[in-house]
């Protein structure tokens, strides 16, 4: 019975497909307007509809490269796929705990609130701001900070789309003009929009370059990258064969003076007593007539290093 079982469960396994080979690759882009289908990532699935309704979060340093909010964490949910593109739309961002936690202290004051308001386009949006005080203040103070934050906050959305107030919130323009408007009340440590939500869709703006647009300008950026390596390749495949085509010149150039001083000890050989008195001057040899590799042997014999440049090796042999 138990090897009826195990054939069975062998035939079963054969049958199953892999999941992983049904699956692909899809490239995550941010909505077109107002970020123009910027990559921002990729995420893998079996088809389209099981990568519908995706959350991605990053964070804002790695979407824009600005340091100082690597703690902002972005929120984007796919929407639509196009081939290979998932398109997204933002659904709102919000700071790390740790992060605010850590700028809340006993002796400063701390005023939260809660808003809905709808931007020009008709999107229905949750804000969440959060003001730090200089030092511990009163409930009235409190208030009327609150208040102040509401008018500004519901008068931008209210004259805003949705794409600028999207800009807004993270190059923090929207929270500087709260912060300019409440200084008058109390002076103010920092204010943030430390979460937004989009809670309900308005029209969708068509602004922005097309899809096909954005993938032309990618092909045409990563040609030019490879265009830019190759020719910086080549440029140094260039040195090197120049550098090795001067050392060639400078070995034919030296072969000649050698074979023309080579007969003169030969003729000279006879005579025991001129061989007696030439040996001595071997100091004044013109060795700069020589090879680099006549060179080396002659320092060998001596029992010298033959490491280094034609220069340093005369100046070894004249020592």
């Amino acid at each position: 019975m138990a090897k009826k079982m195990s054939a069975k469960a062998r035939a079963t396994a054969r049958k199953q497909k892999d999941k992983w080979k049904t699956k692909r690759w899809y490239t995550i882009r941010a909505p077109r307007s107002p970020w123009n289908f910027q990559n921002i990532g990729e995420t893998i699935g079996e088809s389209d509809e099981h990568i519908m309704g995706r959350i991605y979060e990053m964070t804002q340093q790695e979407f824009n490269g600005d340091f100082t909010k690597m703690h902002v964490m972005l929120r984007f949910r796919v929407t639509d796929t196009a081939g290979q593109d998932a398109l997204t739309t933002f659904v709102g961002h919000h700071h790390q705990t740790n992060h605010i936690r850590r700028q809340i202290r006993r002796y400063r004051g701390k005023i939260d609130d809660v808003m809905d308001a709808v931007t020009e386009d008709g999107y229905l949006v949750r804000i969440k701001p959060l003001i730090i005080t200089q030092k511990r203040v009163q409930t009235s103070v409190k208030q009327a900070i609150r208040s102040k934050t509401r008018e500004v906050v519901r008068g931008f959305i209210a004259k805003s789309t949705y794409d600028g107030l999207q800009v807004a919130m993270l190059d923090g323009s929207l929270e500087s003009d709260i912060q300019n408007s409440i200084k008058t009340i109390y002076p103010c440590k920092s204010v943030v929009i430390r979460k937004s939500q989009l809670l309900q869709a308005g029209v969708i703006m068509d602004a922005g370059p097309t899809l096909d647009e954005i993938h032309s300008q990618e092909a045409r950026s990563t040609a030019e990258l490879k265009a830019k390596k190759a020719a910086a390749l080549a440029e140094a495949m260039e040195e090197e064969s120049e550098e090795a085509e001067e050392e060639t010149t400078e070995e034919v150039a030296e072969a000649p003076a050698e074979v023309a001083e080579a007969p003169e000890p030969v003729a000279e050989a006879p005579a025991a007593e001129e061989v007696v008195e030439e040996a001595p001057a071997e100091a004044s040899t013109d060795y700069s007539s020589m090879t680099v590799a006549q060179l080396k042997e002659l320092l060998k014999e001596a029992g010298k290093p033959v490491s280094g440049k034609k220069a340093d090796l005369i100046e070894r042999l004249q020592e």
